[in-house]
């Protein structure tokens, strides 16, 4: 099938220009510092638990405000950079987010913070399908897979470098300075991608877009979420939530299958490799998201640690998830998907198995450095393959699209994970105060995420083709 060239580029380019060059470090610099915000808050939750008083469940709305929004929207950011210009919806997300991070800088109270996360949720929706959109329309196709590992690399090392960033911050400055940091370099980046990224769209579609959806997918997303924080606290309300919840998710369904211009086009599904792949995504990246939200309060509430400790400790996540992530897209080039995320998933999942004994008498060299050097090797065998096998699948036009599906399925499993992690290992509102009880629900949580590592290899191994061509789903 015929796929119409994207507009505004008149030439795929290649990873080792100059222009390459360019486009690969703003898009993952900007994804990556979506990214770095869903990571760098979680070392500076007690910190922030005992500026604005918050308990457990405040703690979890701080995370997932931001997780909520950024999932619920993510799909809509897609479709609209296919439709009105990636780097132009790219553009607006890095300037909203850069005013929505000054917002939390300054929030005097737990409920102005929670707003601004939301805000920033918001904005990211608009910057990460697009970063991934513009590497999938820019590059030469002999190049993609080269990019997306750089692209993986870059970006997760914003991420993982979260808990280091944030303890220092914490410790020097304060944790307002986890958001005020933010907006000198999302400036520098805005002013970037007008510099160096061309325009990139699809000149075929509508630019109609799917606010109905969006509404639904949100109202889904945060009635669910609601329902899994407060269930301890309020399990009448909690029943309601997630009944509303559910109602809305398949109201959704319905309307996307029925929509002219679907937010989600359910056509992307009739793709094998597609489906897999995000279906393996939403347990391997909710394991991920329940050990970065319990790893950085177990060490210092339970081991003893300093705010900047705990990132220190986190170090080599950071270090090897970037010096093998574009070893990790090389790989995936040269052998298909299928191995490297089976190992990948099989690596993690070992290292939380290992995590359990971690607690007040933990060795960093025996205990935590396995936990954390298994992770950041586990990491760049995922992420590259699991992202080219799910835009590979798709046409060029529905990159931004096929994007924010996968985004938003890791983004939504974290949220998912993070909400109903505490619930399910039965911490009490006071475990960031209650080392005892934050122990035991730490151990039951890695036993549950090592789980999930292990369930989405399954999925994997079991799932996804051995390396062949694969036609790519139809427009829809």
């Amino acid at each position: 099938m015929t796929t119409p060239p994207a507009l505004g580029i008149t030439a795929p380019v290649r990873l080792d220009t100059p222009a390459g060059r360019w486009v690969l470090v703003v898009t993952a610099v900007g994804s990556g510092l979506v990214l770095l915000e869903a990571t760098v808050v979680n070392v500076a939750l007690p910190a922030l638990g005992r500026s604005l008083d918050a308990s457990m469940a405040g703690l979890q709305w701080t995370v997932n405000a931001f997780t909520l929004t950024l999932s619920a929207l993510i799909l809509l950011g897609g479709g609209l950079g296919d439709r009105f210009g990636r780097r132009r919806v790219y553009l607006v997300g890095v300037v909203w987010f850069a005013v929505a991070s000054l917002l939390c800088g300054v929030a005097p109270s737990l409920e102005w913070l929670i707003a601004g996360r939301a805000l920033q949720g918001i904005g990211g929706a608009l910057v990460v399908p697009g970063s991934l959109a513009l590497i999938q329309s820019s590059f030469h196709p002999d190049d993609r897979a080269r990019a997306i590992g750089w692209w993986s690399g870059m970006s997760g090392m914003a991420g993982a470098a979260g808990p280091l960033l944030g303890g220092a911050l914490v410790d020097a400055a304060g944790w307002q300075w986890v958001f005020l940091s933010n907006v000198p370099v999302a400036v520098s980046l805005a002013l970037l991608l007008v510099a160096h990224v061309p325009e990139s769209r699809h000149g075929k579609l509508s630019g109609r877009f799917d606010v109905a959806g969006a509404a639904l997918a949100a109202l889904g997303l945060g009635a669910m979420t609601y329902a899994l924080i407060q269930a301890p606290d309020d399990p009448g309300a909690a029943t309601i939530a997630a009944f509303l919840g559910l109602m809305a998710m398949l109201v959704f369904v319905w309307a996307e299958r029925h929509s002219r211009t679907p937010m989600l086009p359910l056509g992307l599904f009739a793709s094998r490799p597609f489906s897999v792949a995000n279906l393996a995504s939403f347990f391997l990246y909710g394991g991920l998201a329940g050990l970065f939200f319990l790893l950085p309060i177990q060490l210092q509430v339970t081991s003893g640690y300093s705010t900047l400790a705990t990132g220190l400790a986190l170090l080599p996540l950071t270090v090897l998830t970037l010096v093998l992530s574009a070893w990790g897209g090389a790989l995936t080039t040269r052998t298909g998907p299928r191995v490297p995320l089976a190992a990948g998933a099989l690596i993690c999942g070992l290292a939380l198995l290992l995590a359990t004994r971690i607690d007040s008498d933990a060795s960093y060299p025996v205990d935590v450095l396995p936990v954390v050097a298994l992770v950041g090797i586990g990491i760049p065998l995922i992420t590259p393959p699991i992202t080219a096998t799910a835009l590979s699948a798709v046409p060029d036009a529905r990159a931004g699209t096929a994007s924010a599906v996968s985004n938003g399925v890791a983004r939504a499993a974290g949220l998912i994970v993070v909400a109903a992690l505490p619930l399910l290992v039965g911490l009490p509102q006071d475990a960031a105060n209650n080392p005892a009880a934050l122990d035991r629900g730490f151990d039951v949580g890695m036993l549950i995420c090592g789980g999930l590592f292990i369930l989405g290899g399954l999925i994997v191994w079991f799932g996804v083709p051995r390396p062949a061509d694969v036609p790519a789903a139809p427009i829809r």
